[in-house]
């Protein structure tokens, strides 16, 4: 913790290539035992900040209910292995640099992604895998695969996972994701949304993307897709305290 302080202290900004960032450290500067672990992945090139979206909207709700005890973040869908890496040292609660058995089976990670989002969602899944961590559930909504990745597999560290698709238009997700081994990994369901005959107004999203890219910015925008993604996330979460904020029906 020493290093966060550190950070804290001088008012240092995160950078790309900073794995200690100011957010994180005061997220966990409090805590005095393994988090809950919600990380969030933008699609395209929209930043990890940008309220328009649905999933960064997602994250807000989550982290105003959640002052203490679970840690909410999103990133790019580029910064795979900052994220990586900032959950590994939120893991290591001892600070010594080095995960014990211990503190991978403690480990309560969900991980949601948009579009290349949902791409690294496997893929960050998949290196938590190689690390012998186990992921409590993955949510991909219209998941893109980039070059060099395969996000139709979940890797056999993962509890659950879901998949959300629409399949329409210049850019659609991946309609079927399987486990690498079902005894260990369950399927809740390949979920398909249809928007030829609804249309879902996403009428702060850039004049682009509605034009081009029409039915895959309204799977992103479409709020009934989103509030099962939230009601399964909260279903992992602790029990929200009296006057903490509204939490949505479970899905």
């Amino acid at each position: 913790m020493f290093l966060c302080s550190g950070l804290l202290a001088s008012g240092q900004k995160a950078t790309p290539s900073s794995f200690l960032s100011a957010e994180f450290c005061t997220q966990i500067s409090s805590l005095n035992e393994t988090p809950v672990i919600v990380v969030g992945f933008v699609g395209g090139f929209v930043r990890h900040d940008d309220m328009v979206h649905s999933g960064v909207q997602l994250a807000a709700r989550i982290r105003s209910d959640y002052p203490s005890g679970v840690y909410v973040r999103v990133f790019e869908n580029r910064r795979r292995e900052h994220a990586h890496q900032e959950i590994l040292k939120i893991l290591d609660t001892d600070h010594d640099g080095a995960l014990s058995d211990e503190e991978k089976r403690n480990a309560r990670i969900i991980i949601y992604g948009m579009s290349w989002g949902g791409s690294e969602t496997v893929q960050l899944a998949r290196e938590f895998e190689g690390d012998k961590i186990p992921v409590l559930l993955t949510i991909q909504v219209d998941s893109i695969a980039k070059r060099g990745q395969n996000d139709r597999i979940i890797p056999a560290n993962v509890a659950e996972a879901v998949n959300f698709y629409q399949p329409d238009g210049l850019l659609h997700g991946e309609p079927e994701i399987q486990a690498a081994d079902s005894s260990r990994t369950k399927i809740l369901g390949n979920y398909r949304s249809e928007y030829g005959k609804k249309s879902i107004k996403c009428a702060n999203y850039p004049w682009y993307d509605r034009l081009f890219t029409k039915q895959h910015t309204e799977i992103e925008c479409d709020p009934a897709v989103w509030d099962r993604v939230e009601s399964l996330i909260r279903s992992k979460l602790p029990p929200v305290g009296e006057g903490a904020g509204t939490q949505r029906q479970k899905y």
